[in-house]
């Protein structure tokens, strides 16, 4: 059964290819010749290092194979082959402007060999320079005229530069080589359509159709190209000249539900698709595509996507023992926020294949933070047929934590940590980040900030390790300059996140800066207001405290007043502030 094929722009690998022959193309050739201009002594030199230099590439010794070439460069400065290698040397370690001045060079001195020429055209590419990447294209072209890829390149090398007419005019002679292309077609749709010139574009594609006239695929990637381009009446009556071919055939089925749903007729659309499921011809796992291809439509196009549940219901009654449908309903039906019904669906996965944590993984979606029992029984459950996946651990801690279960969630987040990965060090530090709180919350503060250390040696960005890092520091009035510095990381990466802005003005104010902490923490206020949670106690009292530093001790009293009517301080001295009408610090 073929695949349906999809308007796509045909986007060329444009620089994949230089990689995989020039690296090694050396290999195969012999050096270019010595100039006579050397002696017998410097030809016998230059050999002996240019082969030492490929030999020490060969086995990854790039150091050795630069210094290597480096000296052939005293020999001969005008040699293309070392010029070229070091062009390739320099491209490895991304250095590619002096790659591509490499490169030049080679071409200067040696015009007519093909891979200085295409490593040379393909760079010029890369750095917009386009003219000299479409002389270079052109000038392999010629002397290379049954070489498709070329062509390719250099259309894309015309179309970059915008000359989209010479771009079309090359894949015209690409296709006098190799035929008619479905690829080339697209690509030429692409072109003409965005030169405006519709006609054309759906010319190319009517050409298939007219050397293929019994292949239904051609007949619906017109109309579906026609759709697209907002034309349905012309959409609609290709798709009739393909229902005569096979009115049963899945895609052209939706298709033509698609084309109902642009027309807003909901009821044709569902039967189409009703038509579609129930077909004989389709496998399950294409019928799971169209469904989802129909989705990703009404998603697209901002519509109600609960007419589909209908769908996967009629589906599933046909495959009740295809856990794959569970995980699809159980995505849309997320889609629609109706978390219990599709934490459901992904439990039938998750019980049919138990070892697979992505089921799990979802069910933690539709639970977390709502349910933080739910969410441990899940991470419990998980772990069961996945000892070895930390994301369970990390859900599982996390909410042993913000349970206050600090000690339990601390021996979690232990056990889960040394199954991450060593290259997710995201991961990695949010862990040890998690285990930082936990060990401050147990009064082991030097452990937590060690421990804190180790998260940022991971991620030196992870702002929420910046964030409680810095004002466990301002608490402990311990490396205030350091922990000002983190905490203005967390400011600038989210300049209306109330907590960052908080804290940040927290730090300046055991600093001293008054006046600057004022600012940021009345942007906490602010912000604090506007999201969900509200004001918290600990930033009512934070501006309180800030006020009374400046002067203004009745408006400071009024804030000490609002975190106490918050009822969750943990504040020790909140009390005593308002009973004296006096800032006093936290011991």
């Amino acid at each position: 059964m073929y695949k349906k094929l999809y308007y796509t722009i045909f986007l060329v690998t444009v620089f994949s290819f230089v990689y995989n022959n020039s690296l090694n193309a050396q290999t195969e050739n012999q050096a270019d010749p010595v100039p006579e201009k050397l002696s017998i002594e410097e030809k016998r030199k230059f050999d002996y290092f240019f082969y030492e230099a490929i030999n020490a590439k060969s086995i990854g010794k790039y150091d050795s194979a630069y210094d290597f070439l480096d000296y052939c460069m005293g020999i001969d400065s005008t040699n293309a082959n070392v010029l070229y290698e070091l062009g390739n040397y320099f491209t490895v370690l991304s250095e590619k402007e002096e790659g591509l001045n490499y490169y030049r060079m080679a071409v200067a001195y040696d015009s007519t060999n093909y891979y200085y020429n295409m490593a040379y055209a393909t760079m010029s590419l890369e750095f917009k320079q386009y003219g000299d990447a479409i002389k270079q294209f052109k000038k392999l072209v010629g002397e290379n005229s049954d070489d498709a890829e070329l062509y390719v390149y250099l259309s894309e090398a015309y179309r970059m530069d915008g000359n989209l007419p010479q771009a079309i005019a090359t894949l015209d002679k690409l296709e006098q080589i190799v035929g008619l292309n479905e690829k080339i077609s697209l690509h030429k749709f692409q072109l003409y359509t965005i030169l405006k010139q519709e006609d054309k574009a759906f010319a190319e594609i009517q050409k298939h159709i007219n050397k293929y006239p019994n292949e239904i695929k051609y007949q619906i990637l017109l109309g579906d190209l026609y759709l697209q381009a907002g034309k349905k009446n012309e959409a609609y009556l290709v798709y009739s000249r393909a229902k005569a071919i096979d009115p049963d055939d899945p895609y052209l089925i939706s298709s033509m539900a698609e084309y109902y749903e642009q027309m807003n007729n909901k009821a044709a659309a569902e039967s189409e698709l009703h038509a579609a499921l129930a077909s004989s011809k389709m496998d399950v796992d294409t019928k799971i595509g169209i469904l989802a291809q129909y989705v990703g439509s009404l998603q697209q196009n901002k519509k109600e996507t609960a007419v589909v549940n209908a769908l996967f219901d009629t589906l599933m009654v046909q495959h009740p023992q295809e856990p794959k449908l569970n995980m699809m309903y159980g995505n849309l039906l997320m889609i629609q926020d109706k978390k219990e019904e599709a934490r459901f669906q992904y439990q039938l996965f998750a019980e049919s294949n138990p070892t697979n944590p992505f089921g799990w993984e979802q069910m933690l979606f539709t639970a977390f933070p709502d349910s933080l029992d739910l969410t441990i029984k899940i991470c419990k459950d998980a772990l069961i047929y996945n000892e070895d996946q930390p994301q369970f651990y990390f859900y599982l801690g996390v909410c042993e934590y913000m349970k206050e279960n600090y000690k339990e969630a601390l021996g979690i987040l232990k056990k889960g940590v040394v199954y991450v990965d060593e290259s997710n060090k995201k991961l990695i530090a949010d862990f040890y980040g998690q285990i930082g709180d936990l060990y401050y919350h147990q009064e082991q503060q030097d452990s937590a900030f060690i421990i804190y250390e180790k998260a940022l040696s991971y991620d030196p960005s992870n702002i929420g390790v910046l964030n409680n890092y810095s004002y466990f520091l301002s608490l402990a009035k311990k490396d205030l300059a350091k922990a000002e510095k983190m905490s203005s990381l967390t400011v600038k990466a989210d300049p209306t996140n109330p907590t960052y802005l908080d804290t940040y003005g927290w730090v300046l104010f055991v600093q001293g800066a008054y006046s600057l902490a004022k600012i940021y923490l009345e942007n906490a206020i602010k912000y604090s207001a506007e999201s969900e949670e509200g004001i918290s106690a600990e930033v009512f009292e934070h501006y309180g405290d800030v006020l009374y530093k400046t002067n203004e001790p009745e408006k400071a009293l009024e804030y000490w007043g609002k975190a106490k009517e918050k009822g969750d301080s943990k504040s020790k001295t909140l009390d005593k502030k308002i009973e004296t009408k006096t800032y006093i610090p936290e011991e």
